[in-house]
């Protein structure tokens, strides 16, 4: 017989703090259990006070590392971090390859953070379609500062700055990432620059080449834009990461004073209605799909009695139930 949930329960142990209740909550989540529409109704009124902050950038930069070493300073001013880590699909399983137990380890017993890997199970951007939901529940639970931490998918890797607040992109030198930030797109999301393991040789080129970049392609803000700074960081051994703490809160500083944050978060907002909605059409086709109607339209436009768009037409009728 399965367990009767008790949300409201799970909602108030998770707002207290307790691991296995959030973690529980993530679950719910990743799983798209029936009752989340349940869960998020009764988290809502308990979030928008944590700074979301996306981290991303080609494979091999050393992004867990560098989240890592966020994770310690951000500790040592008290705040509480929670970490969403998406990596990639066991195409298997559909669950994350990289697990919790093998990142951040020294981070593992520290009741101020809470680590998580999500699978993208295939979603494309770096992202998992859970994503939105898991920043509510460790929003809800009382952290200061939830960090996104994106699998390296390279150029597809740029739906994070639809969540974050402050998108951190990592780069190194000696990997041509100077071209695969242009094809990428990523001076358009970064607000912040981080070149990591800048004690190898190539750093200083790296560096060079990104103003370069920034100065012809300028991203187009409404009102006075953001001048994305650039920080050199040896995460591995902590340098520079204050320099990126500081980062972060000039910018966060800045869309305050510019209100571009209730914006962005207005846009984030509008993203995840439209996806949630988009999911729940998706499933009505399904459902239409197991039946007879869309295999009759289908043989029409086969027939060519039908077009596909007057087909597609008459299944959005079925849909409204006109």
């Amino acid at each position: 017989m399965p367990v009767q949930l008790d949300i409201d329960e799970l909602v108030g142990r998770a707002r207290d703090g307790v691991p296995r209740a959030i973690a529980r909550l993530l679950s719910l989540v990743e799983d798209a259990h029936p009752r989340l529409p349940e869960v998020a109704a009764k988290l809502t009124p308990h979030t928008g006070n944590a700074r979301v902050v996306g981290l991303t950038g080609p494979p091999g930069v050393g992004k867990s590392t560098s989240t890592s070493a966020l994770l310690t300073a951000l500790r040592a001013r008290g705040l509480r971090v929670g970490v969403l880590a998406i990596d990639p699909s066991s195409p298997f399983s559909g669950g994350a390859l990289l697990g919790d137990r093998i990142r951040m380890t020294e981070h593992a017993t520290d009741p101020g953070v809470f680590i998580r890997s999500m699978a993208t199970r295939g979603h494309l951007g770096g992202l998992s379609w859970a994503t939105p939901q898991a920043v509510r529940v460790l929003d809800a639970a009382g952290f200061d500062v939830v960090l996104i931490e994106t699998v390296g998918v390279g150029q597809s890797e740029v739906d994070v700055v639809k969540l974050a607040d402050t998108t951190v992109v990592l780069l190194a030198p000696g990997m041509g990432d100077g071209i695969q930030a242009a094809k990428a797109g990523v001076l358009e999301i970064a607000d912040v620059f981080v070149v990591n393991k800048a004690d190898r040789e190539g750093a200083d080129a790296t560096v060079h080449d990104l103003k370069q970049m920034i100065s012809l392609v300028r991203r187009e803000i409404r009102g006075p834009s953001w001048r994305q700074p650039i920080v050199r960081t040896v995460a591995s051994r902590g340098e520079g990461v204050e320099d990126v703490v500081r980062a972060l809160d000039e910018h966060h500083d800045w869309l305050v004073r510019r209100d571009e944050l209730p914006r962005r978060r207005a846009a984030r907002a509008r993203d995840e209605v439209e996806a949630i909605a988009v999911q729940r059409l998706r499933a009505e086709i399904v459902d239409l799909r197991s039946g007879d109607r869309l295999t009759e339209l289908a043989e029409r436009v086969v027939a060519r009695k039908l077009d596909p768009f007057a087909a597609a037409d008459e299944l959005i009728a079925d849909l409204r139930g006109s």
